[in-house]
Parts: C-alpha cells; structure tokens; sequence
C-alpha cells in the first residue's frame, strides 16, 4: 500500500534535495539520442510540465506502516570477551522476563552474537507495540524497576561500549516473526546520502519481490533517532552455502541487475553482519 505515496513523492524527493546527484540509467536501457531542435524543445516543454511543490510530508510518513504503529530499538552491546558468556546468561535470564511480563509494552524480536563482523558483539532487535508511547511507558516502568537497575550494573562491568537506534520498518517489507530453526541471520546496514531514503524505498519497493521466493527476507528498517540515514536489512539463511546460493540465483532474475545499479550511488557505507541466534531468540 505503500508503493502509491513512494511513486507520487519519489520526483519531488529527488528535485527538492540538493545533495542528491542524479543517477544515468543503465547503457542497456538508454534510448537513442534525439536531434539538438528536440532536445531543445522537450527542454522548453519541460519547464511547464515538470513543475512540482516541495514535498510536504515526512520521510517517515510516507515510508512506513500506517496500519500499524511499531517502533522497533535496535541495540549493539561490545562485551569484552572473556565476559561473553556470562553477557548472554544475564541477558537472556532479562530479556526473557520483560518479553513475557505483559505490564511492558514490549517484546525481543530477535537476539544475536556477530559470528563474522565486529567480534564479541551482541546485537538485539525489540518491537514497541504503540510507538513512542509505549516506549516511553515502558522506560518509565523500567527506572521504577531495582532488578532491572541491578541488572544494568552488572552488566556495564562486561561491556566495552554500546549504542542504540530507533527504527520504523518499510511498508513494503514483512513483519518480522518468530521463526524455527537453525538459521544464520545477515544484518546489511546502508549508510545512505541525505536526502535519498524515498528513491532507496522507491526501488526496493520493487526489487524486495526478487529476494522472497526461499522465505529468507526477515525485516527492512531505517533509522528514526540514532544515526540518520541509515537502513537495515535482516535476512536468514540455513547457511553460509544457502546464503550464497540465494544470492545468485537474484541475479538470475530479470530486474534485480536494474535495481542494484540505481541503488548502488545512493550508499556512503555498507557493512554486512552474520550472525548467530541466542538460545532465548524468537528468530532462530
């Protein structure tokens, strides 16, 4: 339902955003070159025609779920590695207690250890049902909360460094569920150019149908608070030979080449993680 807002503000994003340089089309698909005396006048015509208003919505409007209203944290803890173990113990003994305790208007999505990728790192997905109202009232339960105070003590004697972001999730990607196993997760994270994100959502609005045929799409996320700019993309596979395999046969497919040569310009940094699913993860 969302691809109709991406296609009527997808011009105007690109217009209005002075950071973002324009993107040729691929040689296969360019048309033959016209005489100088049309050029000239598709150029005049083009002044009446292409006029349009600044966009007057945000980003996230017209990207995310209307039906729905999500907010999802994603969390990245460093432990210190002869701390890894116990980490996992007392997160999962937690994290375990908050996700079935219906007095806070939260749940784990999904809980991982980077496998390759920075080491020794835990990542950590959860979903806020009610947006930043149940956020808000689950923290405020939390600061009430002593166990929860000690157990955040002991923790930062184990950790290095931490961070977390607010994300909503695109309207074209599904919601992430509680999957079986064993599965090796990839999280793809895309450092974009400022003002970028609707042309990113245009075209995965498309291409995301080229990457669902073996069920290995998870979720598809963007920053709201936290880094800006930035999307995740979280994948499962039953392996790293699966994995590869998935990948290739994309390429098969009539369209993907299309999409990652529009993409492709719109990234500043991309970095992948595998991952490897905690015992108490609802994502396995």
């Amino acid at each position: 339902r969302g691809l109709g807002q991406l296609d009527r503000f997808y011009n105007r994003d690109r217009q209005n955003s002075n950071l973002t340089q324009p993107v040729p089309e691929p040689p296969s698909f360019r048309t033959p070159a016209r005489s100088t005396r049309s050029s000239d006048k598709g150029w005049f015509r083009s002044l009446f025609v292409h006029k349009v208003d600044a966009r007057k919505d945000a980003h996230s409007n017209l990207l995310s779920k209307k039906e729905i209203s999500n907010l999802y944290k994603i969390q990245f803890h460093n432990v210190k590695p002869e701390c890894l173990d116990a980490y996992n113990s007392l997160q999962t003994e937690v994290q375990t207690r908050l996700h079935r305790d219906q007095d806070y208007p939260c749940e784990v999505v999904g809980s991982w250890n980077t496998w390759y990728g920075e080491q020794d790192q835990a990542v950590h997905l959860w979903r806020y049902r009610g947006g930043y109202p149940a956020l808000s009232d689950c923290l405020q339960k939390l600061r009430d909360n002593k166990e929860y105070l000690e157990f955040r003590k002991e923790r930062a004697k184990m950790l290095i460094s931490r961070q977390n972001q607010l994300l909503l999730e695109f309207s074209f990607w599904n919601e992430p569920l509680p999957r079986e196993g064993p599965n090796i997760y990839e999280l793809r994270t895309y450092n974009l150019k400022p003002g970028t994100m609707i042309e990113w959502g245009n075209r995965w609005a498309r291409a995301i149908k080229y990457r669902q045929k073996n069920n290995e799409a998870v979720g598809g996320f963007f920053t709201q608070i936290g880094d800006l700019y930035v999307v995740h993309h979280l994948w499962a596979y039953e392996s790293l030979q699966s994995r590869e395999e998935t990948r290739n046969s994309a390429w098969q497919q009539e369209g993907w080449d299309v999409n990652v040569y529009y993409t492709v310009p719109l990234i500043r940094h991309m970095e992948s993680r595998i991952m490897i699913p905690t015992k108490s993860s609802p994502l396995q």
